[in-house]
């Protein structure tokens, strides 16, 4: 099923972070954890999922909000936003150095807070869904597909689903069905759609797992129900296979 992205706080002020963890979970974020100190953040990082950081500069420790930027950017590959209310500009040169994903100015409201984050995710996307691309010259994809709403991140990918990212896990995929220039991703009960060719998206599946068994159709191969000789069923959809997919799925069936 499709999880809602994971924030961290880091705020030594329990009264404005109270208040930030109420603006998010309004939204629809959910709130791993609220901290005050850089150490309390460092074992959260190592102990739990987080997709996102949210960091007061000025922490009620020696070390600051821009030590812990540093830290995430040495060793895990998620974005963050600094929340502060230094505007100042040596405090912003001084934050430019950790290349955070945002940076927001208390006070602020929650279309503040969430504007910050969606473009935050947004850009953090994209430069991985560039960055995929340097090797690749010419090409007619345009640059929607490019940055199209879904990253990979472990055993999941990132969907977006209105105005939130959800984490899908891979498993939690029963097939995508190609439509237009759209994808329909399928889970057991939900269907988000994705701009990007069919090919390309297959290649950020587990290879393992997912195959395209049709022109149309990528499919998680522990999820088939049912096959016959022209189709296969899952979660009561049947979904049109070819040649070559039938004999590869009989020929693990009998192996």
């Amino acid at each position: 099923m499709e999880q809602a992205i994971k924030i961290l706080i880091v705020e030594d002020n329990v009264i404005i972070a109270d208040d930030m963890q109420s603006m998010l979970e309004e939204i629809g974020y959910e709130i791993v954890d609220n901290v005050i100190v850089y150490e309390q953040a460092i074992e959260v990082l190592k102990s739990q999922q987080v997709d996102l950081v949210l960091i007061d500069i000025i922490l009620a420790s020696d070390k600051t909000g821009i030590d812990l930027g540093k830290h995430i950017r040495e060793n895990y590959d998620i974005p963050f936003i600094f929340v502060t209310s230094n505007s100042d500009r040596a405090t912003v040169e001084n934050a430019k150095t950790v290349k955070p994903n945002g940076y927001l100015v208390k006070p602020f409201e929650q279309q503040d807070l969430y504007t910050s984050i969606e473009i935050a995710l947004s850009n953090f996307i994209y430069g991985k869904q560039a960055a995929t691309k340097d090797s690749k010259v010419g090409g007619d994809e345009s640059e929607d597909n490019v940055a199209m709403s879904n990253s990979i991140l472990k055993d999941s990918i990132f969907v977006k689903k209105q105005h939130l990212y959800y984490r899908i896990q891979f498993g939690d995929i029963h097939f995508i069905k190609a439509d237009n220039v759209y994808l329909e991703v399928n889970t057991a009960d939900k269907k988000f759609l994705v701009r990007s060719p069919l090919k390309d998206y297959l290649e950020k599946l587990p290879k393992n797992k997912f195959y395209r068994a049709h022109k149309s159709y990528i499919v998680n191969v522990d999820h088939i129900d049912a096959i016959n000789s022209k189709d296969i069923m899952i979660n009561n959809t049947l979904i049109p296979i070819s040649k070559d997919f039938k004999e590869f799925i009989i020929s693990a069936m009998n192996s």
